[in-house]
Order: structure tokens, then C-alpha cells, then sequence
């Protein structure tokens, strides 16, 4: 039978419980356990406490004994990415700073069709290591799940490729991989017919093959004058509804509309935002549905960031993202980009932390991660600090020195 872990003891455990999904937060509300310990069984955490108390509780447990001053989270939860892809857009970030617009990029041959031609070039073997090169990356940065998009391959065919290499990754990967399709992303050009008969191709011939593999169990659409309108992609949402899926819309990245969708369609989440006004805040709001800021894509393109502090005030719930894409946000930081956001929007450090763990973990709508309590998966990060704020005060430059999946040492800076 398994033992017991105790592993600490922690300077400080910022557990992120007892916090409210929607809405603002004072940091006065963050609880703080101070010289805690961790105590795990396999890949569940048994308890969060102080740490002597817990080793005296548990006297026949396996002790991890840490040697100085560390903080201690929840694992990362990055809930909207596009790690999935062929090639580079390196030429598309030297132009667009040159001062060329997103047509004088695509009359070029960039862009998103760029990607797309890349990576159906690619094999689904490759696609598959690269992901997981990826994901890795993200692991050591203290990402512990990561939400992974197709959509560069626009062909039922091209599509399934995308999403079995996501499934395959996932497999090998040490961070878990939840995948999304991203279909309607953009109407391909090659496709001899309009948006409506594309999408309709997808819902008809794709929809049933993710069901039967259990490739995925969400469905995104990019909501935009460039890609789909609110009229395009209704029967679609509707279809993929009545299968099970779940919705989640690129919505509101240049202009508004698309967090109407998301929002009359029950949405999971409504990512961007950088374009909602007073209007859609207000009506995200009152909302289920969470509202995914995504500062990588407003530094890769130099555009305002999603108004995550009038979200908050006015009460809705706010996730952070990194939208790592080779395009628009190819750092793929996710506490980098949170810790900037926090600087440009005003947010307060358990607004940020709340955005990359449990509100995040919401958006994906698992219940089992972003927080650290009994019963929730073993997912947690350690920092060399004694404070906490120290992490987001480093603007992401105090990186992980340790990282715990399924309660498991998947990363250690010292070995």
C-alpha cells in the first residue's frame, strides 16, 4: 500500500482556497499558511497544514524535507493555447513592427493561412514532438495543464491529424494536455464554398470522428469580421450542442459581438476581449460564463489589453491565458504575461494568481486542480522565496525551482 508524503516545509503555501470564482479581490483575502507541508497519496493531496502538526499526525510518512525558503502554489493552469503548429511566423513579427497591416501581411503570404500551409506540411509524428517540446517548456515554467487548440489544418482530415497528434502528446507528455477543436478558425482558402457550407462539412463529417475517438470535448470558433459572424456559426454551436460538446469563442479580440455568442450559447469561456466595451463587460458580468484575458496576443500585436480590471469590478469571473501562437503571442510566458497584465490593468496579486489556478481551472471546467486541498490532484509549484509577491514583483524572471504533478517531482532546478 502507498505511504503518505509529507513534503515541506514551505515558507509560506498560498493554497487559493476560500475565494470566490467571480468578482474582485483584496489581498488581505489570500490565505497564507505559513511553515506549511504538503501531504500526498500518489496523485491526491490528503491534507495542506503546518507542517510539524502534519508530521506528527502522520508519523510513518515518507518525508521530502525542503532545505531553505520556498513558496509554495497551486500548479499553472494555462486555459487557452495554440501549441499545435507548423513552421515559424518570425517574418509576419518583423513586419507588423515595420509598421504592415494584417492584409499587407497576408497579401505577403503570412498570416494565419501561413500556418495552416505549414502545418499541413507537417507529419502527425512532428506535430506530436513539437507539442510536447512545447509543453515542457511551459511544465518547467509551472504550467501543469495546458489547453491545446487545432485549428491550423481547416480539412476534416487535416483537423483530425491536428487533434490525434494533441491526444498522442498527451500521452507522453508530463503536463496534462486538454484539447479543443478549433475547426472554424478561419474559412480556408481553398475550400470551394462559402462559411456556411465549411462549417457545415465540419459539424457533419468531424463532429461524429471526435466523438468516437474521444478526441475532444470542446468546440471554439473564432467570432470575428475576418473569420465568422454570429450568423455563420449559430446551427453549428447548435449542432455541437446537441452532441455534448462544450462551447468555448475567440470572441471580442478587434471588434465586439463575439461575447454575445459566447454568452447566448452558454459559452465555458469567452477568450480575448480586447475590443468589449461597457456593454458586453456588463452582460459577461452576470455571466456563468469566464471571461479569459490573453496579454500575449496584445504584446505579440501591439493592441490594448482585454479590460480585465472593469471585468472584475463589475463582477465577472477573469482567467489568464497565454494564447502561446506562432503568430500573435509567441512568447508563450504565462506568468510573464499575467505578471504585465497585473501591472497594466491594475490587478491585485490574488486577482492575478486567482486568473492562472482555480478561475482558469473553470474555463476548462475541471474541478480538481487549481486549488491546494484534500482531495484535489497533487499539482503545485515551489519558488525560491520567503513572499510570496516576490513571484509576480519579478514580472516573471523568478521562475519555478520545483514543480509537482500528480504528486510526482516532474521538475527540479537543482538536479
Amino acid at each position: 500500500m502507498e505511504k503518505l508524503t509529507l513534503i515541506g516545509p514551505f515558507k509560506q503555501i498560498i493554497p487559493m482556497t476560500g475565494l470566490p470564482l467571480k468578482g474582485a479581490l483584496n489581498d488581505d483575502a489570500l490565505p497564507i499558511i505559513a511553515e506549511g507541508g504538503v501531504l500526498i497519496k500518489n496523485d491526491k493531496i490528503q491534507a495542506i497544514g503546518t507542517f510539524e502538526v502534519l508530521k506528527s499526525q502522520h508519523p510513518d510518512s515518507n518525508i521530502h524535507l525542503l532545505r531553505g525558503n520556498h513558496v509554495c502554489l497551486p500548479g499553472f493552469i494555462d486555459c487557452h493555447t495554440h501549441i499545435c503548429f507548423g513552421g515559424s511566423r518570425a517574418t509576419d513579427y518583423a513586419m507588423r513592427n515595420a509598421g504592415k497591416s494584417y492584409l499587407e501581411i497576408a497579401r505577403a503570404g503570412g498570416g494565419i493561412w501561413d500556418t495552416v500551409t505549414q502545418t499541413r506540411k507537417a507529419t502527425q509524428v512532428g506535430l506530436t514532438r513539437s507539442i510536447v517540446k512545447r509543453a515542457n517548456r511551459h511544465l518547467k515554467n509551472g504550467t501543469t495543464t495546458i489547453e491545446v487548440k487545432s485549428g491550423y489544418g481547416l480539412t476534416v482530415d487535416e483537423e483530425l491529424k491536428m487533434l490525434r497528434a494533441i491526444k498522442e502528446a498527451s500521452s507522453t507528455s508530463l503536463s496534462d494536455l486538454i484539447p479543443t477543436c478549433l475547426a472554424a478558425h478561419m474559412l480556408p482558402k481553398d475550400f470551394d464554398g462559402n462559411e456556411t457550407a465549411y462549417l457545415t462539412e465540419i459539424s457533419e463529417r468531424l463532429f461524429p470522428i471526435l466523438k468516437e475517438e474521444n478526441l475532444t470535448h470542446r468546440i471554439d470558433a473564432f467570432i470575428e469580421e475576418s473569420a465568422f459572424s454570429s450568423q455563420d456559426i449559430k446551427d453549428y454551436f447548435e449542432k455541437a450542442i446537441s452532441m455534448g460538446f462544450y462551447i468555448t469563442v475567440h470572441a471580442d479580440q478587434f471588434t465586439p459581438g463575439g461575447s454575445q455568442v459566447a454568452v447566448d450559447f452558454n459559452a465555458v469561456s469567452a477568450d480575448h476581449l480586447e475590443a468589449s466595451t461597457e456593454k458586453e463587460i456588463a452582460f459577461l458580468a452576470k455571466s456563468n460564463t469566464i471571461s479569459v484575458a490573453l496579454p500575449g496576443a496584445s504584446l505579440g500585436l501591439g493592441c490594448n489589453f482585454t479590460p480585465a480590471r472593469k471585468l472584475l469590478d463589475a463582477g465577472a469571473s477573469v482567467a489568464i491565458a497565454s494564447d502561446h501562437n506562432p503568430g500573435s503571442a509567441p512568447m508563450g510566458d504565462l506568468l510573464t504575461q499575467a505578471s504585465i497584465l497585473g501591472t497594466f490593468q491594475k490587478l491585485t496579486n490574488a486577482e492575478v494568481l486567482s486568473g492562472i489556478t482555480f478561475r482558469a481551472a473553470e474555463a476548462l471546467k475541471l474541478d480538481d486542480r487549481g486549488k491546494l486541498e484534500a482531495g484535489r490532484l497533487a499539482d503545485f509549484v515551489a519558488f525560491h522565496s520567503d513572499n510570496y509577491q516576490d513571484i509576480l514583483y519579478n514580472q516573471g524572471n523568478l521562475k519555478p525551482c520545483m514543480v509537482w504533478k500528480n504528486g510526482k517531482l516532474v521538475y527540479d532546478k537543482h538536479t
